[in-house]
Order: structure tokens, then C-alpha cells, then sequence
């Protein structure tokens, strides 16, 4: 059943087929037997929109795609209950292969090139999103831009997303952040790298990382900055506070989708109108659970229940 929330619509300009296996030790050279292989419909938006009907809400994901991948792509989000709009491009979606070394427990990611768009193809991607996107809801662009698409993709669809009255969230990095940061977004959720690329300084400590999200939210770049810490957290800078919270202790199996897994945890709890201490909890928990998954799967509810609950008591620093 799903819990009443805003509606939100996620967008993913570059998705990719992930593609997940496991084989003893990565020898240079050599055939390598591998085990079991999974398969998923990834990318930035569309996690969110599979983390969001995992933890009870819904949501419609817009995507292109194309080829035989994206045909094969399409069938896995049909088979797991996704509302989708897939906008049709000539080339055929990528893939991403992850593979677990299971004599080291180290991971080894490959991120294939993105297919190249037309100018027809993303103006079409962008118009799927004006024409779908409700009036009041969330609005999330999430994800690398492909070949052809313009730097400013991002930053059309936030304009897109005023005259909507809707609230922008956007999860990239580089010159694709940057021009959305240009229009004003009601929040994005950089990494500690990616953070230190916009300002252009390499932000050693947490209290350099809460000024520069502080100053970026003065300026009106945004209201809400989500820094993403990895092993060591997660930090929430707005105009009225700055929450910290520790991650829970958990055994990390693979850290594919735990940003995307954060994100669509707290869309979704601020999307039910819960406070934003409250979704940061939720969040929080959701990168956890997810972490604790192998390959590309994504946390589920129950999990992120127990995690939440374990949490420590969220920081006002």
C-alpha cells in the first residue's frame, strides 16, 4: 500500500544496465569463471524511483533509452512494478559491469560510455519531463550527462520545474552542477569531492565542508545541501540548521546505489511532509541498508526500519 506523498517524478538522462558477478581473484590475462549474474535497471533517477517503491511510495521515472539494452532495461523496471516513460533514442543504452573479488572482498566497478544523443533525442527527453511533471511535487534529476546532451540539461529542467512549483533536487557533478546551481534548486547532494570541485579548493575537514555548503546556500545557489560522507556520514547544511549523523555500523558488501539509495529516502520522507531532521534519519539508514546488499540491489524497507532506529541521536553542530 502506498503512503500519501507529493508527487515526485524522477528524470535519468544516462541510464545504464548493471551488470553484477563474482569470481574468485581478477587476474590480468586470464579467463576468469565467474558466479552468478545479476541484472538491474540502474542509473542515478531511476534508483531513487526503485528506493521510493521500496520504502512504500511511487513515483514515475522518465528515461532514454534504446537498442536491445534499453529494450532489455525497460523489461526489468515493467517486472518491478516502476511507473516509467521511456523516451526512445537511436543508440543503445549502456551497461555497467561490477565484478566482487570474493579472495579479497575488494570490488571493481566498470562504467561503460553513455550512448550519444541528438538534439531531437533530448529535447524530447526534456519535453517528457514538462509534460508529465505535476504541479507541486518533486522534481529529481539524478545522474551523468550522455554524449550530446547539453551541459545545461539540468538547469532546463529546474526552470521547467518553477513554472511546475516544484522542487527541484539534483545528484551530478562538474559543469552539469554547476549550471543548475545557476538557476537556484532546492537541493542537491554532492560528495565530499564533489563538493570541492564546485568551490574549487580541496576541503580537508568537516567544518570547510560546512561553510562552503553554508555559503552556498546564503548566495541562493540552493536551500539544502546533502553531504554525503561515505564511512563517515552524512551531513545536512540549510538556511535555519546543520544536522550530522554518523552511519550505522553495518558489514559493507558493495556501495553501488547507496548515494541513489539516500536520496530517494529522503525525497520520499520530505515528499510525506516529514520534517528534514526526520528524513535525514531515514536516509541516513537507507545508504546503510544498501551498503549492506551485494552488487547492484537496492535496501529494503525492513532493513531500514532496524537501521533507523539504531541510529544515534542526529547532531545539530
Amino acid at each position: 500500500m502506498v503512503t500519501p506523498h507529493a508527487p515526485i517524478l524522477t528524470v535519468t538522462p544516462n541510464p545504464a544496465l548493471d551488470v553484477s558477478t563474482s569470481t574468485e581473484r581478477v587476474i590480468a590475462e586470464h579467463k576468469l569463471r565467474c558466479g552468478p549474474t545479476r541484472l538491474d535497471p540502474g542509473g542515478g533517477g531511476v534508483n531513487v524511483s526503485r528506493v521510493v517503491r521500496n520504502l512504500g511510495g511511487a513515483s514515475l521515472a522518465v528515461y532514454a533509452a534504446g537498442g536491445p539494452t534499453g529494450q532489455a532495461y525497460r523489461e526489468l523496471l515493467d517486472r518491478e512494478g516502476i511507473a516509467s516513460r521511456m523516451v526512445r533514442i537511436a543508440q543503445s543504452t549502456r551497461e555497467s559491469f561490477t565484478v566482487d573479488e570474493t579472495s579479497s572482498a575488494e570490488q571493481f566497478r566498470f562504467v561503460l560510455q553513455g550512448p550519444e544523443l541528438s538534439e531531437p533525442e533530448w529535447r524530447s527527453l526534456v519535453s517528457a519531463v514538462a509534460d508529465d511533471l505535476p504541479v507541486g511535487g518533486f522534481l529529481v534529476g539524478s545522474g551523468s550527462l550522455p554524449p550530446g546532451a547539453p551541459v545545461d540539461l539540468y538547469a532546463q529542467l529546474t526552470r521547467i520545474a518553477r513554472e511546475h512549483d516544484a522542487r527541484m533536487i539534483v545528484d551530478t557533478s562538474g559543469e552539469a552542477l554547476r549550471a543548475a546551481l545557476d538557476e537556484g534548486v532546492h537541493l542537491i547532494k554532492p560528495s565530499k569531492r564533489e563538493l570541492g570541485e564546485l568551490v574549487g579548493a580541496e576541503l580537508g575537514d568537516l567544518d570547510s565542508l560546512i561553510e562552503a555548503s553554508r555559503e552556498m546556500v546564503g548566495r541562493g545557489a540552493c536551500e539544502t545541501v546533502a553531504l554525503t560522507l561515505g564511512g563517515d556520514g552524512a551531513v545536512i547544511v540549510s538556511a535555519g540548521e546543520v544536522l550530522r549523523l554518523p552511519t550505522p555500523r553495518v558489514k559493507v558488501l558493495s556501495t553501488v546505489g547507496a548515494g541513489d539509495s539516500f536520496l530517494g529516502a529522503l525525497v520520499l520522507r520530505l515528499a510525506q511532509g516529514r520534517p528534514l531532521r526526520e528524513a535525514f534519519r531515514t536516509a541516513v539508514a537507507a545508504g546503510s541498508a544498501t551498503a549492506a546488499l551485494p552488487a547492484t540491489a537496492l535496501c529494503r524497507a525492513d532493513d531500514v526500519a532496524r537501521l533507523e532506529d539504531a541510529l544515534e541521536r542526529t547532531e545539530a553542530v
